[in-house]
């Protein structure tokens, strides 16, 4: 005997109930009041962003990158704003040990022709010594502008871990916004999708149906083994590390080699 398709019977144990189209678009359009009123918020958010207050400092402390020392001033490359992700360094570290979350936020941002078709530069800023950094952005085969920050004073220097934006006015130069933790999340688009998915990302804070796949902790995705299996073992590297060639299963993991 056939079976409807809100038949209880058709139902999978730990699942969302099984419906007819016009019950699931009912159920939709009442989500998606709120995805709108989510994306109002964000206008509105991003707004108070651009009204923050400005603090100046000088752009003529060098940062170090393959051409040597050079002026912050620089990273412009002679357009008015610049963004610049401030990547975790671990001096000494195998390029397996180097931050998980900062290795998926430079993997999301291989190429800035957009936002350089709106005036704005980009760069990546680290505290590693840069012949260990020169040596990782080969590995990881970036084409971004990177530099090394070490020893320089906030706000190009520390903290690490920030989204942080800039302003030039002339020879001037102004620090507009910064963030981190779940605050960059916006550079890594794969987020976003995974949100859109019946699973999510996989981790254990989120909330989902009863029955739905136990999550691990955050940050779990960040890395695998050779297979894609999350695992933090001995085996491990950050995922984005896996498509580069030569990338082999590792002995040793995380601040000069000690294990997480």
């Amino acid at each position: 005997m056939a079976t409807k398709p809100d038949d209880p019977t058709t139902a999978l144990p730990g699942r969302p109930p099984v419906v007819d189209m016009a019950t699931w678009e009912a159920a939709r359009d009442e989500l998606l009041i709120r995805e709108k009123a989510h994306t109002r918020e964000g206008d509105a958010l991003a707004a108070a962003r651009r009204q923050l207050p400005m603090v100046e400092f000088d752009g003529t402390v060098e940062v170090v990158g393959p051409d040597g020392a050079v002026p912050f001033l620089d990273l412009f490359q002679g357009r008015d704003e610049l963004v610049v992700y401030k990547h975790m360094w671990y001096d000494g570290a195998p390029h397996q040990g180097q931050c998980e979350g900062c290795t998926t936020v430079a993997w999301h941002l291989k190429d800035a022709v957009y936002l350089n078709a709106r005036g704005v530069s980009f760069a990546f800023l680290t505290t590693g010594r840069w012949d260990e950094v020169a040596a990782y952005v080969e590995f990881m085969g970036y084409t971004q502008p990177w530099y090394s920050v070490r020893d320089v004073a906030a706000p190009v220097g520390e903290p690490m871990g920030h989204l942080t934006s800039f302003l030039r006015d002339g020879d001037r130069t102004f620090l507009t916004y910064s963030s981190t933790a779940r605050g960059i999340e916006a550079v890594s688009g794969s987020f976003a999708v995974l949100d859109r998915t019946p699973y999510g990302r996989g981790e254990v804070w989120e909330e989902k149906p009863a029955g739905w796949p136990e999550g691990e902790r955050a940050c779990w995705s960040w890395r695998s083994d050779a297979n894609g299996h999350a695992t933090w073992g001995p085996t491990s590297r950050p995922v984005p590390q896996w498509t580069r060639p030569g990338a082999t299963p590792v002995e040793t993991l995380g601040r000069n080699g000690d294990h997480h």
